[in-house]
């Protein structure tokens, strides 16, 4: 069994639909595509008439904890479940606040016209990424990492503070919908290791049950830290599973009807061999904190 349990698609800040990306899937083996998209499940509703790898409903959801954003994966969502339902339409909200807020910064910087492209594009969920793609597009800058030095990180030109909700929100509301709460790409948030070990502490103990332990350009070291992390925090690893516990193995079983899996816990990282990113484009490899 091979599979991806980190994909995002053009209702978000993706760059392709879900036949494209069942398409890839199809082409790379994999047997179970996690659809996670940044604060929407749009994508989710297309999957029921989309053939190809069984689908894993989940969602990204973006939030604050002491001031530092924070990405949730929910795998083994209920995307219909009322309360989930609310947070998103409130961060959606959010998205599109702050994106009107950076267009006006923008235009008082003489790059107008964000909105009107942003417009024609199906992404629910508004992200940087998109204003990042629209001034490389208009040619005010010549890649994505000077678009966010320049103006979109703190400190930069049309730099807006982002106004999410708390961890323990997004957590609660993936609970609520019969999900899994995963602590996404956690290498990538600018904490040393002090302050890492605090956050998956807290993470845990707010009803978080898993981090992310691989992702692309993940270095080999913070790799090997997450590892031991989790395994002191008795967490799960999406895409490369070195350990799960059977409580939650038997929870995504019971969750996602698609993932038949009767390896036992010892062999389960081996079943499941799958690498974020390996078959989609690079959009899934930006940072984290562009969004």
């Amino acid at each position: 069994m091979k599979v991806d349990l980190h994909c995002h698609t053009h209702y978000s800040d993706g760059k392709h639909d879900l036949s494209f990306l069942k398409a890839r899937a199809i082409e790379n083996g994999l047997s179970h595509l996690a659809i996670t998209d940044h604060d929407c499940v749009d994508a989710l509703v297309a999957a029921e008439s989309v053939g190809g790898p069984a689908i894993i409903p989940g969602v990204e959801i973006s939030c604050m904890w002491e001031n530092i954003e924070i990405h949730v994966v929910g795998l083994c969502i209920d995307a219909r479940e009322s309360g989930l339902s609310a947070l998103l339409a409130e961060q959606q909200t959010s998205r599109h606040k702050r994106i009107v807020k950076i267009d006006e910064k923008l235009r008082q910087q003489g790059a107008g016209g964000l909105l009107e492209s942003l417009s024609g594009l199906k992404a629910s969920a508004l992200t940087r990424s998109h204003v990042a793609d629209f001034l490389v597009e208009s040619g005010v800058c010549v890649n994505r990492k000077k678009v966010f030095k320049r103006y979109l990180n703190k400190g930069g030109k049309a730099h807006v503070p982002a106004e999410w909700c708390s961890m323990s929100t997004a957590i609660g509301a993936i609970k609520g919908a019969g999900g899994i709460a995963i602590l996404a790409h956690p290498g990538r948030y600018p904490l040393n290791r002090a302050k890492l070990k605090r956050l998956v502490d807290t993470f845990r103990q707010v009803g978080g049950e898993a981090l992310e332990a691989s992702y692309p350009n993940i270095a080999p070291e913070m790799k090997q830290y997450l590892e031991k992390l989790g395994l002191n925090f008795q967490c799960i690893y999406p895409v490369v599973l070195i350990f799960m516990t059977q409580r939650l193995l038997g929870r995504m079983l019971a969750s996602c009807r698609h993932c038949l899996l009767k390896s036992r816990r010892r062999s389960y990282g081996n079943t499941l061999c799958g690498k974020r990113g390996s078959m989609l484009s690079n959009e899934t490899a930006d940072s984290g904190r562009n969004f």
